[in-house]
């Protein structure tokens, strides 16, 4: 069974993340914590790329690869549903390769427990 992977969507809830723990790599920036009112069943997870890695469609690729490799996380790994996350890509991403990048993000989400 699939789970649904659902989006932060309110100001606060970004504010509370950043003030939370998180974990860096040369890919990106994951910041974590528990968020008030929030479905255990459910995946909390946005994914922010800035306005200087490059263009539309460089940062459209680099949200498309990190929700591919979260994916692919929640089906091989366990991802703990009781954080939320917020993943800042680094401009390193765009000329790395697809699986090192999935193996590193895969190191890290597995040290979060």
């Amino acid at each position: 069974m699939k789970s649904k992977i659902i989006a932060l969507s309110k100001n606060e809830e970004f504010k509370n993340l950043l003030s939370q723990k998180k974990i860096s790599n040369k890919y990106v920036t994951i910041f974590f914590g528990r968020l008030i009112n929030k479905d255990k069943t459910k995946l909390n997870i946005s994914f922010v790329t800035k306005k200087k890695i490059g263009n539309a469609v460089k940062r459209n690729k680099i949200k498309r690869r990190l929700r591919n490799i979260i994916n692919e996380a929640v089906k091989n790994i366990s991802i703990n549903y009781n954080y939320s996350f917020l993943v800042i890509s680094k401009p390193s991403m765009l000329n790395n390769e697809y699986k090192n990048i999935k193996e590193t993000l895969f190191r890290d989400l597995e040290k979060i427990k």
